[in-house]
């Protein structure tokens, strides 16, 4: 079993996670939005730091809602830089905001953000991290990668011998459709 299949059941701040959302399809924009920003705003930290501020972030960042995050002009940006409810970092934080404002445009272009992972998928992870790369801000490899995993387009969410894993393969993630 994987690390984070070992030790997330049962964690007061990773069972949740690990056995309801990670990996698990999703197709609602906001959820898409608030992971993105998760994944960000992990970059450098630890995984239970952004699970014990999500809570804050969803205050924060309007419960994840892209066009209001999108709206966000520079006092937003100084509230958000304030605000010690959530991960403080002006790169980050600039990155969503621009990032809201790109997926708004991927509604235009291909329908919404769901239909534009569906678009390009499948993949490979350096293909994926290239894409992204050129569409989005502040996404690097690991950043993709987990991004991708966490909504079952990247196989690796769990291992194979987790209970949850089990639960995954009946909801038929894009990862299970088609191989790279």
């Amino acid at each position: 079993m994987s690390g984070y299949c070992r030790t997330a059941p049962g964690h007061p701040v990773h069972h949740t996670y690990h056995a309801t959302e990670y990996g698990f399809p999703q197709r609602d924009e906001t959820i898409l939005c608030e992971r993105l920003i998760l994944e960000i705003m992990q970059a450098g930290l630890s995984w239970e730091i952004v699970l014990k501020r999500r809570e804050g972030m969803r205050a924060a960042f309007d419960g994840f809602d892209v066009d209001r995050i999108a709206a966000y002009a520079e006092p937003d940006t100084s509230r958000l830089l304030a605000d010690p409810a959530i991960i403080r970092n002006r790169l980050k934080v600039a990155a969503i905001i621009h990032n809201a404002r790109v997926i708004q445009h991927l509604r235009a272009s291909h329908g919404g953000f769901a239909t534009w992972l569906d678009a390009h998928h499948p993949r490979d992870k350096p293909a994926w991290v290239k894409l992204f790369g050129q569409t989005f801000k502040f996404t690097g490899g690991e950043i993709v990668g987990e991004f991708l995993m966490s909504l079952g387009y990247l196989k690796g969410a769990h291992a194979e011998d987790c209970p949850v894993h089990a639960a995954l393969l009946a909801l038929a993630p894009p990862w299970t459709r088609t191989s790279i």
